[in-house]
């Protein structure tokens, strides 16, 4: 680039430029996996929060799920068309207005006291991080040198149990009040106590979700500011006949190891939110008397050793196949759900809380298996098919809420249980031959 006198720029100041643009695009980056962190695990406390306001089912309650993860499910594809024809950019923006949206609905669902309302509100942040999601995760990837891709990645995702921990602590925190009452206490009251009681149940989620609002604006305005590099704006693809989008398709189709491998998301996804989602109704239903905030505590444990397990998985891998690994930590997964299908109570409470330790590297090591050996093209549409599979987390959780109606809170984990069970069944059946 030529000075003002016609003199050309020394190349290592041209060099430095693009690298300070990554630097300055990759911080505020990094954060988008603590927010969407904070809004997955926020779920969790309102299960609870909403029987309280609401008389609700267990499985009215898994709803919560339900909504959210459709939202994942049906804007996945969206999104990534929107990354593809607009940029990281356009599509980071547009996740967090909507994420921004959602939690604002919180504040007339609250004042109007609407369940229906909520669970839009929830379908709109989802819809959110799906485009945030879809777009952060290959974005690290190209912030920096080719070679630092993977490290990159690795040290933002670090990120995302940190977020499900201060998700659970605002809950515990500001949107738990301590004030709960039985169905007999709730019986009891005059239709005028009980009415204030429920508004004020529900009222104590608007101002956390106005806050929460608040931050993802002002994240929006950051990333609306930051100057991405050039290769951070756009993928770019070979142009090729159109009929070619529809051959990778086919084959991911007729690919049994890549459909064996969307199955066990599907599961592994609605063994972990439906075992979160539960947690502290299991504590609760089976100890009867425990405070609320004290059964938040349960799923915080659960969280800190998710965080562990990952760190401890990855040292592990180096000394075990990833498909190996997979096998034995589901495999513990299956005991530890029949523990506390077996043993309500403190036994079957430590199991559950021990399992999360557990899933830690379900997620990431059923994908990475998944995609193994495909090339470029069915890489991507894998990649894409396999965090559509979420969808589990909707459906499974609502199918828990209704066995718990039905038979009791403690065989409702006879769902994960099974879950797992389809997890160790994919991780033991033969690697098979690399994809092409």
């Amino acid at each position: 680039m030529p000075h003002a006198d016609g003199t050309s720029m020394p190349r290592a100041a041209e060099a430095r430029r693009p690298a300070r643009a990554s630097v300055a695009a990759f911080v505020p980056i990094v954060g988008l996996f603590f927010l969407w962190g904070v809004a997955n695990n926020l779920n969790d406390i309102l299960i609870k929060q909403f029987k309280n306001a609401f008389t609700l089912s267990d499985f009215q309650a898994g709803l919560v799920q339900s909504a959210f993860y459709l939202g994942y499910f049906l804007l996945a594809i969206p999104a990534g068309m929107c990354m593809r024809r607009f940029g990281f950019k356009s599509a980071i923006l547009t996740g967090l207005l909507l994420y921004a949206l959602g939690a604002l609905l919180f504040y007339p669902a609250a004042a109007t006291q609407t369940y229906a309302i909520f669970l839009a509100g929830l379908f709109v942040i989802a819809s959110g991080l799906s485009f945030l999601e879809t777009s952060a995760n290959p974005l690290v990837t190209v912030l920096g040198s080719p070679d630092g891709g993977a490290r990159r990645l690795n040290f933002a995702q670090s990120f995302n149990p940190l977020g499900s921990i201060a998700g659970v602590l605002i809950g515990r925190q500001f949107i738990f009040n301590g004030v709960e009452h039985t169905p007999d206490q709730l019986a009891a009251m005059t239709p005028a106590a009980r009415h204030a009681y429920f508004a004020s149940q529900a009222l104590t989620v608007q101002a956390p979700y106005l806050v929460i609002a608040g931050v993802v604006i002002a994240f929006a305005l950051l990333i609306a500011l930051v100057r991405f590099p050039a290769y951070g704006e756009h993928i770019h693809e070979p142009a090729g006949p159109r009929a070619d989008g529809a051959r990778p398709f086919r084959r991911l189709l007729r690919n049994r190891r890549f459909l064996s491998a969307v199955a066990a998301q599907f599961f592994y996804v609605g063994a972990q939110v439906g075992v979160w989602s539960f947690l502290i109704r299991y504590t609760q239903g089976t100890l009867p008397g425990t405070p609320e905030k004290r059964a938040a505590d349960y799923l915080m444990a659960s969280l800190v050793l998710f965080t562990l397990g990952r760190f401890t998985g990855t040292a592990l891998m180096r000394v075990v196949t990833p498909r190996g690994l997979l096998a034995a930590f589901a495999a513990v997964n299956v005991l530890l759900c029949a523990l506390g299908v077996a043993l309500p109570g403190y036994p079957g409470l430590y199991a559950l809380v021990l399992a999360s330790f557990f899933m830690s590297v379900m997620y990431p090591t059923i994908f990475a298996l998944g995609v193994d050996g495909f090339g470029d093209s069915e890489r991507k549409l894998g990649a894409s098919l396999l965090v559509m599979a979420i969808i589990g987390g909707a459906v499974l959780t609502a199918l828990m809420g209704a066995v718990s109606d039905a038979a009791g809170i403690a065989r409702a984990m006879l769902v994960p249980l099974g879950c797992f069970v389809a997890v160790c069944v994919f991780a033991l059946q033969p690697a098979g031959r690399k994809a092409v």
